[in-house]
């Protein structure tokens, strides 16, 4: 076959492509329009709507969410208003519902209900808060220590530590990481997270008898 044959041979091939596919060229361009018309929906409306309607509903459960005598209603609701789980469960995708997890889990420690701790909790994505995230990830470390699965607990506490640094959390969870490195009778980690409490936290209230704990690590060391 001659080239100029290939050549026109191939511009057919090229025209019958074009005119068999146009209309699903154009069905799917369509296609793209309308999901783009949705997302934006979606995002500003939709979206927009559930969470003013989650905030709003979230404003009684937080009123209980302090009181342990109130903790059921907070869970559950009462009349006219949803509890943190309903919550949590319907406006998922929605700032509140994210914070009903982190409030939940707090709630099922302070219950001793520790797996349901470690259900809500592991649902709290990432906010960029630096005293919300890193609460998260070290009452994580809470559940798991108290189920004694002390491996995922030491994960957790690091992870809080490493979150973000500010005086109130990241010593408290440095302390209760040393705490089960004692646990687990590696006493130079359990040191390590000591001593970075009496060095880079001074003036934290972890930090006032600190020296105690730093002592027995070292007696232990030695």
């Amino acid at each position: 076959m001659s080239t100029t044959e290939k050549e026109v041979n191939h511009n057919v091939r090229k025209g019958s492509f074009l005119e068999e596919n146009s209309k699903s060229l154009l069905f799917i361009a369509a296609a793209i329009v309308v999901l783009i018309i949705i997302f934006f929906w979606y995002q500003n409306v939709y979206l927009k709507g559930r969470a003013e309607e989650a905030s709003a509903k979230m404003f009684k459960s937080e009123q209980y969410i302090g009181v342990d005598s109130l903790a059921n209603k907070a869970i559950n609701g009462d009349s006219g208003y949803p509890g943190l789980e309903k919550i949590a469960d319907e406006y998922n995708n929605t700032k509140s519902a994210n914070l009903a997890n982190l409030y939940l889990g707090g709630i099922y420690l302070r219950k001793g209900e520790y797996k349901k701790a470690t259900e809500a909790l592991g649902k709290y994505s990432s906010t960029g808060s630096p005293v919300a995230d890193p609460l998260a990830l070290g009452m994580l470390g809470d559940a798991y220590s108290e189920l004694k699965d002390y491996k995922q607990a030491i994960t957790f506490y690091k992870k809080a530590v490493d979150k973000a640094s500010n005086k109130f959390t990241t010593p408290m969870f440095l302390k209760k990481l040393g705490l089960v490195y004692e646990t687990q009778k590696n006493f130079k980690s359990a040191r390590e997270a000591y001593t970075k409490i009496k060095t880079q936290y001074p003036a934290s209230q972890e930090a006032a008898m600190i020296d105690e704990y730093i002592a027995r690590t070292d007696a232990q060391i030695n």
